[in-house]
């Protein structure tokens, strides 16, 4: 029985992660998913949040703004909407997004508003100071 899985984590800008886990930890639609090795086939739609994967040399974390998983037995890829390395996340960018988010929904004409993509972007940057907040102990800024 294999003790790792093949992890492979993408997204539009860039290849943030490809190597094996020991386990790993997405934030699905409908809660935390726990992924380990020989896990049933699956595939599923992500929210934004924490993607924890444990290797040898310990546990990383990336923030996911939503995306695909699909998980296989002996792999896992996931097609991230954007995707940021914990140690790279900026509050102060975070707040500005939801501030324009916030002021967009707020004063303009409803016809010209994109409520879905708006939505997308707030929920993505209220998920990111909220992992900020959490784990920010652990961060370097």
């Amino acid at each position: 029985m294999a003790t790792t899985i093949r992890l492979d984590v993408v997204s539009a800008e860039e290849a943030l992660f490809s190597g094996d886990v020991l386990e790993l930890t997405a934030p699905g639609e409908m809660g935390a998913m726990g992924i380990l090795p020989n896990h049933s086939q699956l595939i599923a739609t992500l929210k934004p949040g924490e993607l924890n994967y444990k290797t040898s040399e310990g546990v990383s974390t990336l923030f996911v703004a939503g995306g695909i998983i699909e998980v296989q037995p002996t792999i896992v890829t996931i097609l991230a909407d954007s995707a940021v390395r914990a140690e790279d996340l900026d509050e102060k960018a975070a707040e500005a997004a939801v501030g324009r988010a916030q002021d967009a929904l707020a004063g303009k004409d409803p016809e010209d508003l994109d409520y879905a993509a708006i939505q997308a972007e707030l929920d993505a940057a209220k998920a990111q100071i909220e992992m900020i907040h959490r784990i920010g102990k652990t961060l370097k800024h």
